[in-house]
């Protein structure tokens, strides 16, 4: 029986006597699609998430919407279940996103602050309820094996490219620095993509719906203020997340959170938590466009690679580092005469 049969019987059985139609609400990076359901009677519509059995497990995503819920974070209610055709039907936060509302012509200065300080409360929110051995470790293997992705899929894949002996090396010597730094930081609960494809702005609720977080981690505290404001589809100045940052950091503080006491230490983790995020999404991005047909994510690649020399330029121990990518994707220099 074709997939999109069986979700809509099991939808009639949900929802008995209701007439509905289902569009496509939005699709991730893995096997797990959402379809809107629009019922005749006028009633609100609502999210269904096929998640293939085979290829995909609710068990996760359930389990951290309890846990983000109760901790006070806006996250799609649990209408009905069925874990084993890979149904849940959830309450519907809207179909705009943060990026949507952030890149709106009319979207003010002061509102994307506001949306970015509700980000931060929620965030907040999420991380004071962290407790270890609850979710699952980010440890030095699964950070080594997201870094490693950066040589198998855009080093080879995408560059079709080789490195020598030598750069292998100091890649490789790079991978443990950077590791060392981020399993040094204070540990909490980690959402692993809290940026603004997964934040719903909702118009008559609170800001921000947070979705797509059933890979979340017991890990490094800056670790989702790097996805936020370091974030793949949308750029800020510096100065503004610098801001946005330090309010974080007071806020964090004044709530009892594990963050450094000094504010260069925390900005320092947050820079290395970012090399590792950024080679991480590099290999993720090829590995999408050249496994899964998915080229549109080559598009936000500049940016990954600008947060990425950026900090590397800014630290000596990831100048090495920097050499490497320099060789991977050559800075154009410029020539000419200046009057």
């Amino acid at each position: 029986m074709p997939r999109l049969v069986q979700l809509k019987q099991w939808l009639e059985t949900c929802q008995p006597g209701r007439s509905f139609s289902l569009s496509p609400a939005s699709a991730d990076a893995s096997f797990r699609r959402y379809f809107r359901a629009d019922f005749a009677d006028g009633g609100p519509s609502l999210i269904v998430m096929d998640a293939p059995p085979e290829h995909e497990d609710c068990g996760p995503w359930l389990k951290v919407a309890r846990l983000f819920r109760e901790a006070g974070a806006h996250v799609p209610e649990v209408l009905a279940e069925d874990t084993q055709q890979g149904f849940l039907l959830l309450s519907d936060l809207g179909s705009t996103t943060y990026l949507n509302a952030l890149q709106h012509p009319e979207c003010t200065p002061l509102e994307a602050a506001h949306l970015y300080a509700d980000a931060i409360g929620s965030l907040l929110a999420i991380q004071a309820a962290s407790r270890p051995d609850v979710l699952p470790d980010y440890s030095e293997a699964l950070l080594r094996r997201e870094l490693m992705l950066f040589p198998e899929w855009y080093i080879s894949r995408h560059k079709g490219m080789s490195l020598d002996a030598k750069d292998e090396a100091t890649l490789m010597a790079a991978f443990d620095q950077i590791i060392a730094v981020n399993l040094a930081e204070p540990r909490v609960f980690v959402h692993r993509d809290f940026h603004s494809r997964n934040l719903m702005r909702v118009t008559d609720g609170v800001n921000p719906g947070v979705i797509d977080f059933q890979d979340a981690v017991y890990g490094p505290i800056t670790y989702d203020l790097v996805s936020l404001f370091k974030d793949a589809y949308i750029a800020w100045d510096e100065d503004f997340v610098l801001d946005l940052l330090a309010r974080y950091w007071e806020m964090a503080r004044r709530l009892g959170l594990p963050v450094r006491e000094d504010f260069g230490d925390f900005h320092r983790d947050y820079e290395w938590m970012g090399v590792q995020r950024h080679l991480k999404v590099l290999g993720i991005f090829a590995r999408l466009c050249h496994r899964d047909g998915k080229e549109a994510y080559l598009k936000d690649m500049p940016l990954v690679m600008s947060y990425l020399r950026k900090a590397c330029d800014r630290y000596r121990a990831l100048g090495p580092l920097l050499k490497i990518l320099d060789k991977l994707d050559p800075v154009p220099v410029e020539y000419g005469y200046t009057f």
